[in-house]
């Protein structure tokens, strides 16, 4: 017999006067609520209740056991609900696994806030590009830019990125800003080197259905996209990268956008932590963090992308 689970109904009960009407309030059976009286009275060796086909009441045994319940049924909640108080406040170590881009370019300049609002949380930052087993290396919470498809994690999808060709505005003043696609021909462009050959990527366009795949005469190219972020700032050329690469220099007026009705859906944004820990307090409160620097990205390059009205 659960003790405290057999105390809770006799409680529901004696203050409905009614088994049917405690069954409802307690969302169990009619039968399962009788047995559960019927298990209490016989470890407590008395009858609690005067049963008749019109009223439940209480016996003289039943009455006291009821007072003292309420006392006991009413420290047990008090002692949950300081346990709960404690867990609604994020706190302990949480270890987090993020792509580089997202960590240098929108948590980083956030961090502060994060950590002033969670005080008792002890954060473990990892920059990775690669994608690790989070139960494998005991990471609590990562940001993916990949497809999830192992079923023991939970993924939450936030945003699609997008891919933009921007420059620095001293580039565009210096060189103009190119109007089409055949423009950029003329222009000093910064390419990406591929991981598998070596070579300089194309650079990939959509504008409505309609796609293009340019090879393009690159005047730099880098197999890390942070140097070609960092050449593009620097005045080098243009670079098509990502925009959670490029979110933040847009914000400050140092990146603009080039043939911005040319921009190309990329890779989906994601949270993902292991099932395990789907009632974390901790996950949770990085998880909605994570997701809103990712749609305040999303939104201020919606806006930049937008028509002007």
């Amino acid at each position: 017999m659960d003790h405290l689970t057999c105390m809770r109904t006799f409680a529901r009960v004696a203050e409905l006067s009614s088994f049917t009407k405690a069954a409802d309030a307690l969302e169990l059976s009619r039968a399962v609520v009788s047995t559960q009286i019927a298990d209490l009275e016989r470890h407590l060796g008395v009858r609690l209740f005067h049963r008749t086909t019109r009223r439940v009441t209480l016996t003289a045994d039943g009455a006291e056991y009821f007072d003292r319940s309420r006392r006991i049924l009413a420290d047990v909640t008090a002692a949950d609900e300081a346990v709960k108080l404690t867990k609604l406040r994020p706190q302990g170590r949480l270890r987090v696994d993020v792509p580089v881009a997202f960590g240098r370019h929108l948590l980083m300049p956030a961090l502060a806030q994060f950590t002033a609002r969670y005080p008792d949380l002890s954060l473990e930052v990892q920059y990775n590009d690669r994608v690790i087993d989070l139960v494998q290396e005991e990471v609590d919470v990562a940001v993916r830019s990949s497809t999830v498809r192992d079923p023991n994690l939970i993924e939450r999808r936030v945003c699609r990125t997008r891919v933009l060709a921007c420059a620095s505005p001293d580039y565009l003043a210096k060189h103009g800003t190119p109007e089409t696609l055949e423009q950029l021909y003329k222009h000093r462009l910064i390419g990406t080197l591929s991981t598998s050959n070596g070579k300089p990527k194309p650079w990939l366009f959509q504008r409505g259905s309609v796609r293009k795949q340019l090879k393009l005469p690159f005047t730099v190219a880098f197999n890390s996209h942070e140097a070609m972020v960092s050449a593009a700032l620097r005045g080098v050329g243009i670079v098509q990268s990502t925009d959670v690469m490029v979110a933040e220099a847009l914000a400050r007026g140092k990146l603009q956008i080039v043939l911005p009705d040319w921009s190309t859906a990329g890779k989906h944004m994601s949270i993902v932590y292991p099932a395990a820990q789907r009632g974390s307090i901790k996950v949770r409160a990085f998880a909605d963090f994570a997701a809103g620097l990712l749609m305040q990205m999303r939104e201020h390059v919606d806006r930049i992308l937008a028509p002007p009205s």
